[in-house]
């Protein structure tokens, strides 16, 4: 698997989102990463959602750790790519989110939409997002990862027959104590 820690990501945008798509890319590129992009020309991307799955199968087949998605809102391309397995999703349209999709949801997939971030702001995401994993910058919260843990293990994990079969309650539901947030932590 390419990943994060060995500066790889992969990338992908529809029509409307390839010149923000592209705007990323190069500043990630110029930090050193290895952008693998699925779709380097705007003319011939395919819709939004099959630009999702497109992304969603990288990261489902294990090919890649993370990915970013460009389309208009992103709002479609995150549904789409959200349909695989093992794609934690976000959409995102600030730097504090982008970061937190990441420290606390465990995201493994960024949507932008090209419609309401600006070019820099996206650049911004991109490294919060792509720096920050399950946890991170939140060490002094007591309980903060152990918390977002099981949040992300009962969503990868999640059945909805059994959920449905179990009058919809979590089958097994995991439990941690989440101290108060420490004074100070803005976001």
């Amino acid at each position: 698997m390419l990943t994060v820690k060995d500066k790889h990501v992969v990338v992908g945008a529809d029509f409307a989102g390839h010149p923000l798509k592209e705007a990323v890319k190069a500043h990630l590129e110029e930090r050193g990463w290895t952008v693998t992009d699925l779709t380097p020309d705007a003319e011939t991307a395919p819709m939004y959602h099959r630009v999702g799955f497109m992304l969603g199968a990288q990261i489902a087949e294990g090919k890649f750790e993370r990915a970013l998605a460009f389309c208009g809102t992103g709002m479609g391309i995150h549904i789409a790519a959200s349909k695989c397995p093992h794609v934690h999703a976000a959409v995102c349209e600030s730097v504090p989110a982008a970061r937190r999709c990441a420290a606390a949801n465990n995201a493994n997939l960024l949507a932008m939409g090209a419609f309401y971030v600006a070019p820099r702001t996206a650049m911004a995401m991109a490294d919060a997002f792509l720096e920050s994993s399950l946890g991170s910058g939140y060490e002094d919260w007591d309980g903060f990862y152990e918390y977002h843990r099981i949040g992300y293990d009962e969503c990868e994990n999640f059945d909805y027959e059994a959920y449905r079969a179990n009058g919809f309650e979590v089958v097994n539901p995991g439990s941690a104590v989440l101290a108060e947030q420490p004074k100070g932590l803005a976001y």
